[in-house]
């Protein structure tokens, strides 16, 4: 079977996670929106408003397993997680790693909001003076509030080093996603984060070195960070 991810073609964004993890057990999947003509906005719109299986997706992204649709990435990532081996196999241990990605889905929508701090349909520019001050209060309290926490469940779990369990799950892959795009998004600030929070320094590495992923990473599939996704470098953000 060949999974089918609609997302769109040019940013990483919340669709990135899910690529990780596809990326990370070597499934086949199709990437709908990237065309060997170029970006397919269209394709990926067609999944919300054209005729698609079963019930409508609110946004991307969405995965098409054989035919039925998932959303959402935390959503996607708990079936993949079962389905791949990127989750214990104990239920309640499943939803230890379930609830470690609903809180980096909050930590991802608070950094998305440094820079659309007033509303998503207005441009950076529009919300500056406001952005300024949603990261001033993000990089001195919420940065530091988010990664001490993870720190603190991987000290609790030392032993085997990952987030939860023996083995890498889909919450180290997301987690590797956030470190990576804060470094590019608030590179002062994360130096002084990171300073004070090593063992998620080392999850970070430890990602990267799996095979496949270090092979996604080097490879033309990893659509570069830029300022159209949720991590945006704007200097003045992060003085």
């Amino acid at each position: 079977m060949t999974y089918r991810l609609y997302y769109w073609p040019t940013i990483q964004g919340r669709g990135e996670l899910v690529r990780l993890a596809l990326e990370a057990v070597g499934a086949e999947y199709e990437d709908v929106g990237r065309t060997p003509e170029g970006p397919n906005f269209g394709a990926v719109s067609s999944i919300l408003w054209g005729e698609q299986p079963g019930p409508p997706a609110f946004a991307p992204p969405v995965l098409d397993v054989d035919g039925h649709l998932i959303a959402q990435t935390a959503n996607i990532l708990l079936y993949l997680g079962g389905k791949h081996g990127l989750a214990p196999e104990g239920e309640l241990d499943r939803l230890w790693v379930n609830q470690l990605q609903l809180t980096i889905a909050d930590f991802v929508g608070e950094i998305h909001d440094t820079h659309h701090p007033v509303g998503v349909q207005l441009y950076y520019e529009d919300q500056k003076e406001e952005a300024l001050n949603k990261a001033q209060g993000f990089r001195e309290y919420r940065l530091p509030k988010f990664l001490g926490y993870f720190e603190r469940v991987l000290a609790d779990n030392a032993d085997a080093g990952w987030l939860a369990g023996t083995a890498c799950t889909y919450a180290d892959l997301s987690m590797f996603q956030v470190v990576a795009g804060l470094r590019y998004a608030f590179p002062n600030a994360m130096a002084r984060a990171e300073y004070s929070t090593p063992r998620v320094t080392l999850l970070h590495q430890r990602v990267r070195d799996l095979p496949r992923i270090s092979a996604y990473l080097d490879s033309e599939r990893r659509i570069p960070f830029n300022e159209d996704g949720i991590f945006r470098h704007y200097p003045e953000l992060d003085e």
